[in-house]
């Protein structure tokens, strides 16, 4: 058997994926616990700090970023990492702010790294018409020759979104799930990622073999935690395709 993806779980929204040689690093998020203000009179507070250093993480390829807008996806010490990187990719409107390496590319648009290849996907991080106050998001779907395909959610909150994705794409090996259910006082609370039951939902939908939630656990308006979704998996018959991964653990999949 010959390991062809590891997923290492940091906290919040951020992992870093080992594929076809590369190390990619989802949505960085390394400040310790505080309050963050994401906008003016927008604070969102981070519960915990994050089980592995950016020092610790090591050298990077590339950080796949679902948007730079929102401290809970790029907190104080992600903005630093990001800023030596030598690649970030990113929404279109998010390289522009950024600057520097960050380059954007729209939905449907690849890029290759090597052996792998990332494609942009949609991404609604609200209900219908939140772009309008919540900005773009993106996700993304790894693949390659000899290579797992790999869905990463970013903040999305769309079923719709998904069976858009799900038309496009024969088959998913793995599927990183933004999920946690995040409210805030917007849109009367609705949620502004994947509910539990939505999370489950898009497994069936994507036909993912193998699931990692992320974005569940380390933010105060999360409202749905790892419980929530081990119960919600369990209601729909998908226990066999959760790995709920602890702060600082590791998952392999092997082929």
């Amino acid at each position: 058997m010959i390991e062809v993806l590891r997923v290492t779980f940091v906290g919040g929204p951020t992992a870093l994926l080992e594929i076809g040689g590369k190390r990619l690093l989802t949505d960085p998020t390394f400040s310790p616990a505080a309050v963050y203000e994401t906008v003016p009179g927008r604070p969102l507070t981070k519960t915990e700090d994050p089980a592995i250093s950016a020092d610790e993480i090591g050298e990077v390829d590339a950080v796949l970023l679902s948007h730079d807008q929102h401290a809970d996806n790029l907190d104080p010490a992600g903005r630093k990492l990001v800023e030596r990187m030598l690649l970030t990719l990113t929404t279109l409107s998010g390289a522009k702010r950024l600057g520097g390496t960050a380059q954007g590319l729209p939905p449907w648009a690849t890029i290759k790294l090597g052996p792998v290849e990332v494609t942009f996907v949609p991404a609604q991080h609200g209900p219908p018409g939140a772009e309008r106050v919540t900005g773009e998001v993106t996700g993304f779907v790894l693949s390659g020759a000899n290579l797992p395909t790999v869905y990463v959610s970013g903040d999305n909150a769309s079923l719709e979104v998904v069976q858009q994705i799900s038309r496009r794409l024969r088959s998913v090996d793995v599927a990183l799930m933004f999920a946690g259910a995040a409210r805030t006082s917007l849109f009367g609370g609705a949620p502004l990622t994947l509910t539990s039951e939505a999370a489950a939902g898009a497994t069936r939908m994507l036909g993912a073999r193998h699931v990692i939630p992320l974005h569940t656990r380390g933010w105060k308006h999360f409202s749905e935690g790892p419980d929530r979704v081990r119960k919600a998996f369990a209601e729909a018959g998908l226990t066999d395709r959760l790995h709920l991964l602890e702060p600082g653990e590791t998952w392999s999949l092997e082929a």
